[in-house]
């Protein structure tokens, strides 16, 4: 069997490296993004963003003290069906402070086929300070789209890198849910052909693996 070695834009983020004994191959990994916003009209009667109106201009916003434990934010379901043959567990990337910030990564290279899914909670002090980091963060990743519906605000973009003659295609959803912020990463290859996931495949299981995260977030079960 031919040795296909991986490219080193993938391999500089392999975390953790598996070699796998019967390809001589080792696991890379990759990410995706996505945003929705909704037009809210002032007691004045004129239109305002979402994103640019003050926490009093919402009424009941929903302050979150902790983040949720993202290993279980998205169901088994979801998990084998977005990495197929990856540990459903998932594993969490340690924290400095476990109330603000918490992520947890699976991936797995099932034949030729490989894939990676993140996700991330942040909880920021306020919800201005969450609708800042946000419009920051879509300032940055522009040419994706709104993703009406979920969250406060919600946003996703999918790009397709190439290293090597080896396409690489990653999409990331950025949430804003009150004062917290979920982002969703999500990325395949196909090293036979070397080609990627379509931008539809991707786009649309990190949206998935979005409303679930979003869900825990407040206060519902994966399962």
């Amino acid at each position: 069997m031919r040795s296909l070695p991986l490219p080193l834009a993938l391999t500089a983020r392999l975390s953790p490296v598996v070699v796998l004994a019967a390809m001589g191959w080792a696991l890379t990994s990759g990410p995706f993004a996505a945003t929705t916003t909704a037009d809210h009209r002032s007691a004045s009667g004129s239109e305002a963003s979402p994103e640019a109106s003050t926490p009093t201009a919402t009424a009941a916003v929903k302050a979150y003290s902790t983040s949720p434990a993202p290993c279980g934010s998205v169901t088994v379901a979801t998990i084998k069906s977005l990495v197929p043959g990856a540990k459903t567990a998932g594993k969490e990337i340690p924290s400095t402070d476990t109330k603000v910030r918490r992520t947890c990564s699976w991936n797995a290279l099932k034949g030729y086929d490989y894939r990676w899914l993140d996700v991330s909670y942040e909880i920021t002090e306020s919800t201005a300070a969450a609708q800042k980091s946000y419009s920051e963060t879509i300032t940055e990743k522009s040419g994706g789209g709104e993703v009406p519906g979920l969250g406060d605000a919600a946003y996703s973009i999918v790009n397709l890198t190439t290293e090597d003659k080896q396409q690489t295609r990653e999409g990331t959803v950025v949430v804003r849910a009150g004062n917290a912020l979920v982002t969703i990463t999500y990325n395949g290859s196909d090293f036979e052909n070397k080609k990627a996931p379509s931008t539809d495949v991707i786009n649309k299981g990190a949206i998935k693996a979005a409303k679930e995260a979003v869900t825990a977030l407040e206060g519902g079960k994966a399962s």
